[in-house]
């Protein structure tokens, strides 16, 4: 191992004896998890966005009474505000159930994947693809802070 790879920080540091297939496939583990982390900060955006539009679907109801569109006002609050997104929920409910069963399972298995194959170590495949593509001695190239 290279001086300057001897410098990473060791929780970034191949664990003795892992191979570089391992440290691929766990890296693709944790890529994954990204993915999924993603897709939750969408489906919080979703719940967000459905709620100002219900909200202001609501507003729009009060607005259309005002201006003497009773029959207007009555159906859009009675068939659309407070409307269930999915059968039988609301975005709250589909938020906590994906949070409680799949966004959870797959952080526990990518963690517990971690701790058994790379010593809980977090982004070693990453780390190693810095070490790589860096220019050593270049500012703004440094291995660490």
């Amino acid at each position: 191992m290279s001086d300057d790879r001897e410098k990473m920080l060791a929780d970034h540091r191949r664990p003795d004896g892992v191979s570089d297939e391992t440290v691929e496939a766990v890296g693709s583990v944790s890529e994954a998890l990204e993915w999924v982390e993603r897709a939750r900060g969408a489906l919080y955006d979703f719940h967000q966005m459905m709620g100002r539009a219900d909200l202001t679907l609501g507003e729009a109801a009060d607005a259309l009474r005002k201006a003497g569109h009773t029959d207007e006002a009555d159906e859009l609050e009675r068939n659309v505000v407070g409307r269930n997104v999915l059968e039988g929920r609301w975005t709250f409910q589909i938020v906590e159930d994906f949070d409680d069963g799949y966004w959870t399972t797959v952080r526990d298995h990518e963690r517990r994947i971690r701790e058994r194959l790379m010593d809980g170590r977090r982004h070693v495949f990453e780390a190693e693809m810095k070490e790589d593509r860096r220019t050593h001695g270049r500012r703004g190239h440094e291995a660490r802070p």
